[in-house]
This record gives structure tokens, sequence and C-alpha cells, in this order.
């Protein structure tokens, strides 16, 4: 069975159970199910800072000229900035339109949700300054992912700079990246476990009491999601990469799907570079580059849903929002997805941000707390379609797409990620080979 349908079939089993455990009032049973979970997010988590720094230093030197590359990160950071403004206005027409805020009983909806300090957004000085590590090791100790990339970035230029002399590092890196994608393999193998544990703490934890009071909220962020998506990625898909888009998300099910549960594109970097070689045929020295900077900048989900709670907070304290701040929550919250993206909890602190700028209570943070969980599961699965999608692009602008690949309807599975690298190109087509090589 294709992993995406052991993970699909988890994910809706521990939704029932949980769901069903909430009800009974046994929450403490689905409690014990989160630690099965925990294991596999921390298994994950494992990988992303070594996986992070040894695929970009590859993909870095793969490049050979700094031009190449300057002309992929131009290409990577317009894509990834471009359409985080377009999905954040995809949210606010939405609650424009519906307008899901009025009528909503603020006290009733705070009242059951815990309470939501947002840390302070970093300033645009801080944010720039931090983005240089003053100590790599403490980079890697503290997982600071922006200064990982920096670094990683400077580490691979100084090795395509020192020529001949380097090689062996290179070599190394090469090695290292290839060990480090073999042991990505295995551990997905697991996701379905830990879909599973994930989906039934959560719907055990949470139940359907907390969604209804904002209903709407959930609703509005859902679909804004699903149009972000399917006109938004799938269009670029067709027109603009002139692939075919039901192929493309048929390879990035896996990935969405992993992401729905665990709520961080960090944390399934390894599943989305690998749908993205094996399943849409990008090459790897593209995927190498481009995916780590979009688990890192790319916020396209956490955008749209800026713009749903920014205007839905507003609605509910009465506030009528002009086009000057309409504007504003575009900008903020769009250079916003860079500044805070190192920073835990970086949805909350956006949403602080986004509602200081145009002048609306941070108590509104404490109303979404109680649901941010399940708006999390969404935001993050655009979030990581997102990514595979600019990385679909600018592979196919590069000449770094394998037709043949992308359009083969494969998707991962269980023997293709612990079998033996020898037996699985084997079995596999030469050009679907010639992708993952």
């Amino acid at each position: 069975m294709p992993l995406w349908k052991k993970i699909f079939i988890a994910l809706a089993l521990g939704l029932v159970l949980g769901v069903v455990l909430n009800q009974t009032g046994n929450a403490d049973i689905a409690a014990s199910f989160k630690p099965i979970g925990d294991l596999f997010i921390r298994a994950i988590t494992m990988l992303i800072v070594p996986l992070i720094f040894v695929s970009l230093v590859t993909g870095v030197t793969s490049l050979q000229d700094l031009a190449t590359m300057g002309r992929l990160g131009a290409k990577t950071f317009a894509l990834y900035l471009v359409l985080t403004a377009v999905a954040i206005s995809i949210g606010l027409a939405l609650s424009a339109i519906f307008k899901p805020g009025v009528g909503v009983d603020i006290g009733a909806a705070s009242a059951s949700n815990v309470n939501a300090n947002a840390s302070e957004a970093p300033t645009i000085t801080d944010t720039l300054l931090g983005l240089v590590p003053t100590n790599p090791i403490e980079a890697f100790a503290t997982a600071n992912v922006l200064q990982i990339i920096v670094f990683a970035v400077l580490f691979g230029i100084a090795i395509v700079l020192a020529g001949d002399v380097a090689k062996p590092v290179k070599n190394f890196f090469d090695s290292a990246a290839e060990v480090m994608y073999r042991l990505t393999s295995i551990i997905i193998a697991f996701a379905p476990y830990g879909v599973f544990a994930l989906m039934v703490w959560v719907a055990g934890t949470y139940g359907l009491d907390v969604l209804a009071p904002l209903a709407k909220v959930i609703g509005m962020v859902y679909l804004g999601c699903a149009i972000h998506a399917l006109v938004v990625y799938g269009g670029l898909i067709k027109f603009a990469a002139r692939l075919n888009p039901v192929r493309f998300f048929q390879g990035s099910v896996e990935p969405m799907l992993v992401a729905f549960t665990n709520t961080s594109s960090s944390g399934t970097l390894p599943i989305t570079m690998m749908a993205a070689e094996r399943n849409l045929g990008v090459s790897r020295r593209i995927s190498s580059f481009v995916l780590p900077l979009g688990a890192t900048i790319n916020m396209d989900g956490t955008a749209l849903y800026q713009g749903v709670v920014a205007v839905f907070i507003a609605q509910a304290y009465g506030v009528d929002l002009g086009t000057s701040q309409y504007v504003t929550i575009v900008l903020t919250a769009t250079l916003a997805s860079i500044g805070t993206a190192g920073v835990p909890g970086a949805g909350l602190i956006m949403l602080s941000l986004v509602l200081t700028s145009i002048g609306l209570p941070l108590e509104g943070v404490a109303i979404i707390a109680g649901i941010d969980r399940i708006l999390d599961m969404a935001r993050t699965s655009m979030n990581v379609v997102g990514d595979c999608a600019v990385t679909c692009l600018v592979a196919r602008s590069e000449g770094e797409l394998d037709q043949a690949a992308y359009d083969t309807p494969h998707v991962l599975r269980s023997d293709d990620m612990v079998a033996p690298a020898e037996t699985h190109q084997e079995q596999t087509p030469p050009a679907h080979d010639r992708a993952v090589s």
C-alpha cells in the first residue's frame, strides 16, 4: 500500500478514536497516545539540523558558480514572497465577504481558552543581525534554522571558491547527504503510527466543543487554504510550469498529510525533500537548495491565517478597517513571514505583530489560542504544498525537472524507503533513476 494511503487511514482512524474518547469523557486515554506521536516527532526533529546543513552545502556546491546560485536565490525568494502576499489577500477577502467575527461573543469565545502571551516580534535590525551566527556550534545546538541556512550557504560558497583543494570536503558532504537521505527513509516508514497517535491526542483533547464558537474562523481558514492550493498553486503548475496539476497534488500528498498532524514545516522537511525528488522528478541540487529555504521563510498558510484572524478580531471588537489598514496587514504579514520564521511560536508572534500594526487589541490572540492547533494543521499543510510548488516552478525554469518521473503516478511506498538503494534503482524506470540521483 502506498505510504500516503497508510497515513490517510491512520489520520482518519485517529480522528474517529479521538472524538469518541473525548465525547465519552476519556480524554486522559487520548493523552496517553501523545508520547507515541512525540517519539515520531522527535525522530523527525533529530534529522532537521544535519539534513538542512548537508543538503544546503551539497546544493550550493552542485551549482558550481555563484551566478547560478544568485539566479536560483532570486527566483526562490521572489516566488515565496509574492505567493505569501497573495495568500494573505485571499484570507482578507474571505473574511471581508463572510464576516466571521460579526455576532461573536468575545467573552464566551475567550473564557475557555488558555492565556496566550505572544512574544514580542523582533525588529528588522534584530532580524538582520540574527541571521549571522556568532557561534555556528551554538546555532546547531539551539536549532536556529535561519542561522544554519546562512552558515551552510556561506560554507558551500567557500568550498566552490576553494576549487580542487576542497574536493575531499565536497565529496564528504555528498556522502553525508546520501547517509542522511537513507536515515530519513527509515524514519519516514513509521509515519502512519506517529500520525495516528498525534491525531488521537489532538481530537481527544480538543473535541468538538471548542470548535463551535469559532467554527466560521476555522471554516474560512480551511476554505482559503483550499482556494490557494487549487487555484493559485494549481494554476501556476498548469500554466506557468505547464505540468499536470493532478500529478502535482498526488506527488505532494505525503508531506501534506504529515504536516497536517505535526504542524511543522521544518519537521516535515525530510519527507518533503524525498517526495519532491521521487514523486515530482525535481533534481536534488534544486530541492536541496529551495526546500530548506521554503521550510524557513515560506509561510503562505500562516499568512492566509493572519488575514482571516485579523479581520475576525476587528469585526468581533466592532472595529472598521480601512483600505490603508488592509494594505498594512498584507505588507506586515509578508515581511514578518521571514522575520519570525526562526522564532518558536511564529504564528502567534506574527499575529501579535499584525494586530499591533493596525491598532487592534492583543487580547485577540487569546481568543484564537484555543483553536490555534486546529488552524495550525491547515496552514502548515499549505506551507508545505507551497514549498513543493515553488520547487517545481524553479526546477522547471532551470530545466532540472524530470518530466518522465513527474508524469509517473508513483508515490512513496514503505518498500521504496527501507530497501537498499541498489534494489530501488533496479526496480525504477531509468528516467526516474536520474531524478533520484
